[in-house]
């Protein structure tokens, strides 16, 4: 979609909440307002959030049972495995897990399934291959799944193992499964924010608080709780964002070998971001999941050999290599199926499918496919029986979780969020699934609904661009989920020059509003056609550090011919 027909909506902030606070700009607190956060103590809590205010880690439902079961386990010496998913969130729980339990002097077992053999989750496939494996533990900690694992937990009750799970997914409609304890925020009312990573660093600030161990620093583990918070899109609101604000200013210094060598083979150095996270570090991590080689990246984690650590971080990067490879080969076949059988303008979804298609690929491929063309998508790649399992992203006011239920009829299985979900369909039964997902989405939007937005934070002018202004403006940080960068535009914006055609179709601009200059990065901006200057343009700024000069970096979002004051909000 190279020509864009983005309406602009301008986010309002309530006026009588933008007080003062010390020397903070106007529009930081302005910021802050839209984020409902004003008032003294709520500013100077958001901007510099501290462990101390931490709450108490057995306020989360069944946190007492846990904690008295695992240590029982460490006091007996008991066989104890961990149980995780192969995503980052399932690995980094599942890393954690272990190392507390170590410092307890229980050197615990863990089984990771395999995306392509055993699928997501507790499976009975997985539960014999880990007995296979293992053989009878006296206790399994489920984390980063277990909730919804009714029938496959009675299994592991009936071989006499007893059951933990440590999760953050939503409950079955069938209840709980009967274990010793569901540590789950969903089973409660409050931190339904957190993710699996979160709740098992909950669980290990309460074990610390029943039975302290001398010399461990639970704060060490802040920067995998950072990296599985962010990785996972879970929103950066209250203790997340303290977690993950801490856990970010430990990476660049980080004890963690694994950690260490992924920085050095992501090219990222001094400062990181969550930006750094999410697409640097989390894809290689992921990669290792989405190659059914999951243990490799644990084992990254895990390692206390510097030697390791890089041989395994290399493993993994050459996994993320493998899988954009995959991604491209998947993108482009979908493109080619897209030009034969998809109209833009009239059709209301995209849902394709593939025998030669990579299932831990199509999520990516989903979302990339979503934003391109502002349409719900599911990519569905399909096994050799012809049973396809899918992976979708959407867009504004359309959930996946209700056009799943509303096309029950055509699918094997479905679930998960809103935004984001997965499916498994038969073959024969696609186009079916197709129509009456176009049934419900036409049904349940209206065509003003479906059209992409923006939604610009600000007005500001390139005078008020600063490294002054950026300091204060980093305060905001991290930014992810519930708390997303803040998109500004300036308006009546002309070139100075030419702009500047780069690899990979990006542009870099020279811009004047009024007498200030300011150049940009334009991502992608050279497959676009640009009107004639004068411009409105929306943007995001950054800190880019290039020969150890600093400066604030411009980032272009969004490009239109000026129509100052033509905004909706």
């Amino acid at each position: 979609m190279t020509e864009h027909n983005i309406k602009w909506i301008l986010k309002e902030a309530p006026e009588s909440e933008i007080g003062a606070h010390g020397s903070l700009p106007k529009i930081l607190l302005h910021l802050l307002a839209q984020r409902g956060v004003a008032g003294e103590e709520a500013v100077e809590n958001f901007l510099y959030p501290k462990l101390k205010d931490l709450s108490d880690p057995f306020e989360l439902p069944n946190m007492k049972a846990a904690v008295t079961r695992i240590l029982a386990a460490v006091d007996e010496g008991q066989r104890v495995l961990i149980y995780g998913d192969y995503d980052v969130d399932g690995i980094t729980s599942v890393t954690l897990m272990l190392k507390v339990l170590r410092e307890y002097g229980l050197d615990a077992d863990y089984f990771i399934p395999r995306r392509g053999e055993e699928g997501y989750g507790l499976s009975e496939a997985s539960i014999e291959h880990l007995v296979a494996k293992h053989g009878v533990m006296d206790l399994l900690i489920t984390v980063d799944c277990g909730t919804a694992s009714i029938d496959e937990i009675k299994i592991l009750n009936e071989k006499g193992i007893d059951v933990i799970v440590v999760d953050h997914h939503e409950m079955s409609a069938q209840g709980c499964p009967e274990c010793v304890a569901v540590v789950n925020p969903k089973l409660g009312d409050d931190f339904q924010y957190l993710c699996a990573a979160g709740v098992v660093f909950k669980l290990a600030h309460a074990l610390m608080k029943e039975r302290m161990v001398a010399g461990f620093d639970l704060k060490s583990l802040l920067d995998i709780v950072a990296v599985a918070t962010i990785s996972d899109i879970v929103p950066l609101v209250d203790e997340n964002r303290l977690l993950v604000r801490h856990g970010l200013s430990r990476l660049p210094t980080t004890d963690n070998k694994g950690l260490q060598a992924l920085q050095r083979i992501a090219e990222i150095k001094g400062r990181v971001s969550s930006m750094d996270v999410g697409f640097r570090i989390g894809p290689r991590i992921n990669a290792a999941g989405r190659m059914d080689k999951p243990e490799e990246a644990l084992k990254l984690l895990l390692c206390d050999d510097e030697l390791e650590a890089r041989v395994l971080s290399e493993s993994l990067n050459t996994f993320n290599i493998e899988r954009q490879k995959h991604e491209k080969r998947i993108r482009d076949e979908a493109m080619a199926m897209l030009l034969e059988r998809f109209e833009p303008t009239t059709d209301p979804v995209i849902v394709l499918g593939s025998r030669d298609w990579h299932p831990g690929v199509v999520g990516i491929v989903a979302s990339r496919l979503m934003r391109l063309y502002y349409k719900p998508t599911f990519v569905i790649a399909i096994d050799g029986d012809g049973v396809g399992k899918g992976s979708g992203r959407s867009v504004e006011g359309v959930s996946l979780v209700g056009a799943i239920q509303a096309c029950d009829d055509d699918l094997i299985t479905g679930g998960g969020h809103d935004m984001a979900a997965g499916l498994s369909v038969e073959e024969g039964k696609l186009d079916t699934f197709r129509d009456n997902f176009s049934r419900y989405v036409l049904e349940n939007t209206t065509e003003d609904d479906r059209k992409p937005r923006i939604y610009v934070d600000a007005e500001i002018d390139f005078s008020e661009l600063s490294l002054e202004f950026l300091d204060s403006y980093e305060l905001l940080q991290p930014f992810g989920s519930k708390n997303p960068q803040p998109l500004f535009m300036a308006t009546d914006v002309w070139l100075t020059e030419a702009p500047r055609r780069l690899k990979n179709q990006h542009l870099k601009l020279f811009m004047r509003q009024g007498v200030v200059e300011h150049d940009a990065i334009f991502f992608g901006g050279g497959d676009r056609d640009l009107p004639d200057p004068p411009w409105d343009v929306a943007f995001t700024i950054d800190r880019n550090t290039f020969r150890g000069v600093t400066s604030l970096q411009v980032v272009i979002q969004d490009i239109r011919a000026a129509e100052s004051g033509n905004l909706e909000g």
